[in-house]
């Protein structure tokens, strides 16, 4: 079993910022994609960033150039460093990863989610 705690959500005023981590934590073997996504409520979840093990980062149009994605491989964790945060930022963000277990079988998780809520 793997699991994913997420840090590092909260209020913060426009222009702020914060930074996300999530540590993946159980039977695992490597983890290829770690990536962040967010939700409102009523909304589908999107994607803001991802990051491959090579190091290889994807951000969504509305992230690019405020947001950075970075990965430690040695302690399997994920962060994202959000500045110039807008009130439309405002959302619940979940890690995701791609993990192959000990037994070489691949699995997708999700951590509980954080808050991130941007006042004006």
């Amino acid at each position: 079993q793997v699991q994913l705690v997420e840090s590092g959500g909260g209020l913060v005023q426009a222009g702020g910022s914060l930074r996300l981590s999530c540590a993946a934590s159980g039977s695992i073997f490597s983890i290829n994609y770690m990536g962040w996504y967010r939700q409102a409520p009523g909304k589908q979840r999107e994607l803001v960033a991802a990051i491959t093990s090579g190091g290889s980062t994807n951000y969504a149009d509305s992230v690019k150039g405020r947001f950075t994605i970075s990965r430690d491989n040695a302690k399997n964790t994920v962060y994202l460093q959000m500045n110039s945060l807008k009130p439309e930022d405002t959302d619940v963000y979940y890690c995701n990863a791609h993990v192959e277990v000990a037994t070489r079988r691949h699995y997708m998780y999700w951590g509980q989610g954080t808050q991130v809520t941007v006042s004006s």
